[in-house]
């Protein structure tokens, strides 16, 4: 490819990837979108999801939490709430917050904020799928 993709993936805590790419797959609320260089500008919500990021023949995977997509003139800007890549995701604390947001949609409690657990299992359940390690549980 002539061009690539300026990519960053951007946390309130800073920065998590800053990087070019051939091509980048997030999963929107809508669905997945698939950007290439090029793409048309555009601005998207994400849900939590594993962001892909491919560059020749490699692929770089990131757990993302819920944010946005924001593409123009070849540069993807994806600004979440938190970001992982599987090297930084301490697997027994995923683990463990599985088990604790399970335990808390389980119990069915009016003080449990039930969405606030989904979430959290969400989250989790995508760390722990990004590391492999969710099909062993």
């Amino acid at each position: 490819m002539d061009k690539q993709l300026t990519v960053e993936v951007v946390t309130p805590d800073g920065q998590v990837v800053n990087d070019v790419f051939d091509m980048v797959v997030v999963q929107a609320k809508q669905g997945e979108i698939g950007v290439l260089p090029n793409h048309t500008a555009m601005i998207s919500p994400v849900v939590i999801s594993t962001a892909r990021l491919k560059k020749d023949k490699e692929s770089m995977k990131v757990a993302i939490g819920g944010g946005f997509i924001e593409i123009e003139n070849n540069h993807v800007t994806i600004l979440v709430q938190s970001a992982e890549t599987p090297k930084k995701i301490d697997v027994e604390r995923a683990r463990k917050a599985k088990e604790r947001a399970m335990r808390r949609i389980k119990q069915h409690r009016k003080d449990v904020d039930f969405r606030r657990a989904e979430l959290a299992l969400k989250r989790a359940i995508n760390r722990l799928d990004l590391v492999g390690e969710d099909k062993k549980m």
